[in-house]
């Protein structure tokens, strides 16, 4: 079974002129890119990686690093 997507870009990101953030399962792993430079590559994380993140993230672990 194919479990590669295609890239997505994060609903948050539409009104900031373009500056964004995509993601797609690939090869299964999680790549994330720029998506105003695709060409610069791509993060790669596992699929345990990228939940962790996700986890943390709507836990506010990371809520410090915001810039206001």
């Amino acid at each position: 079974m194919n479990s590669n997507t295609s890239w997505i870009m994060s609903s948050r990101s539409t009104g900031n002129g373009g500056s964004c953030v995509e993601a797609r399962r690939h090869e299964g792993h999680v790549e994330v890119r720029n998506s105003k430079a695709p060409e610069a590559g791509t993060v790669r994380f596992t699929t345990e990686e990228w939940d962790s993140f996700l986890f943390g993230a709507k836990r506010g672990e990371f809520d410090g690093l915001l810039v206001d």
